[in-house]
């Protein structure tokens, strides 16, 4: 029958959707954890050639980061040992760590304290720069550039700066470097610090030589080697910029290889390097004129990124000075630092508002949905704040959304409930014409006006569920505060799925199913998951048998099949679901009670485990 077909497609529409999510997010997702694990194994004992220096190089078109020279023979060596080999000035503030190394003044060893490397507290924090040498370099450069013609002797990453003073550089104690050429320049370069992650840069040059020299200041930011990405089309990872009027710049690392350098004339913008929390970006003065670019290059046999951008020129005469003003953030891109562009997010605005950046907001990918992705985050982080868990934010956040759609919901249900009571009307047209569709149709249509019932109305609470559903998936796959978030019990981080599992009898069994070949992905069946799929049954079990066979095969083995698509997804969004399905379970018995129609989850829970066929009942 048509009502019977429309609910097989939307079914099978459904299950196609959620197939899908499984196969390209979630099967990858488990794949890239696996791969990220033993890439931090490789970091720690490395076994891959160390790629060459991106020095910027003078000469008649000043361009900072000049292709490298072949990288070195020698095998790759430890973070430890690369930052020993050089002098250095310590970083400690309340949230990084690391050092500046005065080879080269280099901002190339950063750890972000704050943030673990698992949930484990006492796991290794994350690594952000390191230096070259090791077996991923990751770097912040500054400095200047000469002219066309220019011979004067400018630093660069191999010259050895000297330190004034002896003090780490903290948020109260800059740090303040130099170097004399021998040539009548002398080059000096103050460092400061917030207690976030914004580094400041001022570079002066004095001239006491007898001839003017034409500089041009410099930035970038080298990463050495394709580092290991999530590889979902919901998020970007690669270089990014906001440049002017070009808007926002989005390459990853696969497109940059290709288009090998694309380059920029731009005023007001920013330009960085973005993983999925962590990133680092080149901030220059919103007036600034810059010749910004994005570039790919090999430095031996390693592939390496950069992103740059080259000021105008500076002309110091005889006895003058000149000074050159940079900033870069590094660290992780939690939304109160580095800002939200949006209505309701007040005292969110972070660097984006202080430093009153060209939507430096987007350094977050917050998606094309950002209208609802943004508030959904909002709504959580404020309950969060309230309550001091993300995963009672998210019961509660549904219990918001409910309320907001509250009034669709109960024409929605009220219409679905009037079609309940109108089932015995319906039974007869088909047994009245039995072969003859087109009357029943016509007789259904009447029966529909005149009781006036919207027969597609029950569709609306699974479109209104769909929008919440996505924009929460996003929310906790891109935002860094939802990263180790945990709830209560087993639950650690609400990013990630389930970690108990029914086929290990939820690790009594010392087994781990999902390793399985095939098979494994579908195998990560935890308690939330399990309890998702109960509620949904409940749902299902709500509405009276349906009295065609196909269709009730279908919402019998529904609950099961989603069960096990949901398993892999992250908790927090299984936990949104279960609770949804219970409160809609809740919302709709009550319409249904109120238009007078009987509530039979109970009888039909119990006609499911009688022996007695529900179709012999009169």
């Amino acid at each position: 029958m048509t009502d019977n077909r429309n609910t097989i497609i939307a079914v099978v529409l459904s299950g196609l959707v959620l197939l899908g999510w499984q196969y390209f997010y979630n099967i990858p997702q488990m794949e890239k954890q696996k791969a990220q694990q033993a890439t931090q194994a490789q970091l720690a004992n490395p076994a891959q050639p160390a790629a060459g220096s991106n020095t910027p190089q003078p000469g008649a078109a000043p361009t900072p980061g000049a292709p490298a020279n072949a990288a070195p023979s020698n095998a790759p060596v430890s973070r430890d040992t690369a930052i020993s080999a050089t002098k250095r000035v310590k970083i400690d503030t309340p949230r990084l760590a690391g050092s500046i190394s005065l080879k080269g003044a280099r901002l190339d060893d950063i750890a972000l304290t704050n943030f673990r490397m698992t949930v484990d507290p006492t796991s290794p924090p994350i690594t952000l720069f390191s230096p070259s040498g090791t077996a991923a370099p990751y770097y912040a450069e500054f400095g200047w550039v000469g002219a066309s013609g220019t011979t004067a002797k400018l630093p660069d990453a191999n010259t050895e700066w000297t330190q004034e003073g002896s003090n780490a550089l903290t948020p109260s104690s800059p740090v303040v470097l130099k170097y004399n050429n021998g040539e009548g320049l002398t080059f000096t370069r103050t460092i400061a610090i917030d207690d976030r992650y914004l580094f400041s840069i001022k570079d002066d040059v004095a001239n006491s030589g007898s001839n003017p020299v034409t500089l041009y200041p410099f930035a970038l930011i080298s990463r050495h080697g394709t580092p290991h990405v999530e590889g979902y089309y919901i998020l970007h990872e690669g270089i990014v910029g906001y440049l002017g009027d070009q808007g926002l710049q989005e390459y990853g690392y696969k497109k940059i290889e290709e288009a090998k350098a694309v380059n920029f004339n731009v005023t007001n913008g920013w330009l960085g390097i973005t993983d999925k929390y962590w990133a680092s970006a080149l901030l220059p003065d919103t007036t600034a004129k810059l010749q910004a670019r994005f570039s790919s290059n090999m430095a031996g046999t390693v592939r390496t990124y950069q992103t740059d951008y080259l000021q105008d020129a500076q002309t110091v005469a005889p006895g003058g000075t000149t000074t050159a003003n940079a900033r870069l953030f590094a660290g992780a891109k939690e939304a109160a630092t580095v800002g939200i562009n949006f209505p309701l997010a007040v005292g969110l605005g972070g660097y984006n508002q202080s430093l009153g950046l060209n939507h430096f907001d987007l350094l977050i990918d917050w998606g094309w949905f950002y209208f609802i992705t943004k508030p959904m985050f909002l709504a959580l982080d404020w309950f969060f704040h309230l309550f001091g868990n993300f995963g009672v934010a998210i019961l509660l956040v549904t219990v918001l959304v409910k309320i907001i759609f509250f009034p669709l919901a109960n024409k929605s249900y009220a219409s679905m409930a009037k079609m309940k009571a109108i089932q015995p009307q319906l039974q007869s047209l088909k047994e009245r014409y039995p072969d003859d569709r087109m009357k029943q149709q016509q007789e259904m249509m009447e029966i529909y006006k005149k009781e006036k019932i919207n027969p597609v109305a029950g569709c609306l609470p699974v479109l209104l569920q769909i929008p919440v559903f996505f924009s929460l998936y996003k929310v906790l796959f891109v935002t860094i505060e939802m990263r180790h978030a945990p709830f209560f019990g087993w639950i650690k981080d609400l990013s990630a799925h389930d970690p108990t599992n029914l086929f290990n009898l939820f690790g009594l069994i010392p087994f781990d199913p999902t390793t399985i070949p095939v098979l494994g992905h579908y195998l990560a069946l935890g308690i939330w998951p399990i309890i998702m799929g109960i509620t949904m049954w409940f749902q299902m079990k709500l509405n009276p048998t349906p009295p065609d066979p196909t269709q009730k095969m279908i919402f019998d083995w529904m609950p099961l099949i989603f069960t096990f698509m949901l398993a892999g997804f992250p908790a927090g969004l299984v936990i949104y679901w279960a609770w949804n399905n219970l409160l809609s379970v809740l919302q709709q018995a009550y319409i249904m009670n109120k238009n007078g129609v009987k509530v039979e989850l109970f009888d039909n829970i119990k006609a499911t485990f009688s022996k007695k066929p529900a179709e012999k009942k009169s």
